[in-house]
């Protein structure tokens, strides 16, 4: 299928690939019956592939809603966020619907979608946080002018999404990975091992994503690579994710966090992509 030209990433996300797609895409193979994306986050290499087949999954239900109403109410979404103010009395009347789950069960699907966009555009450094109790929780971010209605990328995304057949999860990661057939491709973007102490980004979902998820996520790249299914994986070059994979063939890249709350913190990190196929 061509390639939507403007698709791309509609959200700002912590991890996001854009600035590492120059390494990544030489990696992925040159055809895919089946890709599968169980981190989706921002979407980068989804959006620069385009596969014309795709399963793609997050744990955070409301980024999963955004894409579905993107798919399927891209007018109505559009509409929806041009009634939003940049200012910090509504952002705080927006940000805190969440803290009251009947009234925010009550939101129509657009409606969540739009709140979700639109506190991704003006919160503080597009960083999406929450709480312990699941609330959003990032501060309002001064913006001038945000881009709060980004509509040729929002029609561009919603016409790949409807040109391809593309399934959405909202479930845990090993659950999707379970049920790919011998053949797919997976690319995971896990949530990163901390390179220190104070280093984390289990703030982005409910119940975070600790060292045993990230042991149980290797067994789940050992089962994929018993079952014949290639994968690419993203992480942090700690000692502890180098020695975990130290089985599979790992490629050492530099790249720069973008989000970050300490602006010095936002410098050049070292990254593993981990793989367990050639490159043909």
């Amino acid at each position: 299928m061509h390639k939507v030209k403007l698709a791309a990433p509609v959200v700002k996300w912590v991890g996001g690939k854009r600035q590492l797609l120059s390494v990544i895409e030489p990696l992925l193979p040159k055809r895919l019956s089946l890709y599968c994306e169980p981190f989706l986050g921002g979407g980068a290499v989804l959006f620069a592939r385009q596969p014309a087949r795709a399963v793609v999954n997050d744990l955070n239900r409301d980024l999963i809603n955004l894409y579905e109403v993107i798919r399927d109410q891209v007018d109505a979404l559009a509409a929806d966020l041009g009634k939003h103010e940049n200012t910090p009395d509504y952002f705080y009347q927006i940000r805190d619907l969440d803290r009251d789950p009947e009234r925010y069960q009550a939101l129509s699907p657009v409606e969540k979608a739009s709140r979700f966009l639109y506190l991704n555009k003006t919160c503080y450094n597009g960083l999406f946080r929450v709480n312990a109790s699941g609330a959003f929780n990032a501060p309002f971010g001064s913006y001038k002018n945000p881009n709060i209605v980004n509509e040729p990328v929002l029609r561009a995304v919603s016409a790949y999404f409807n040109a391809a057949r593309i399934t959405f999860f909202s479930r845990d990661f090993q659950q999707v990975l379970e049920e790919l057939p011998r053949g797919a491709f997976v690319y995971l973007d896990p949530p990163y091992d901390p390179v220190s102490q104070t280093a984390s980004f289990t703030g982005y979902s409910k119940g975070g994503f600790g060292r045993e998820e990230q042991l149980r996520l290797k067994e789940c790249c050992d089962s994929l690579n018993r079952r014949g299914i290639r994968f690419l994986l993203s992480n942090s070059a700690t000692p502890f994710i180098r020695e975990l994979y130290s089985s599979y063939e790992i490629t050492l890249v530099d790249a720069r966090r973008a989000i970050n709350s300490v602006g010095d913190r936002r410098g050049a990190i070292q990254e593993v992509l981990v793989k367990n196929y050639g490159t043909k």
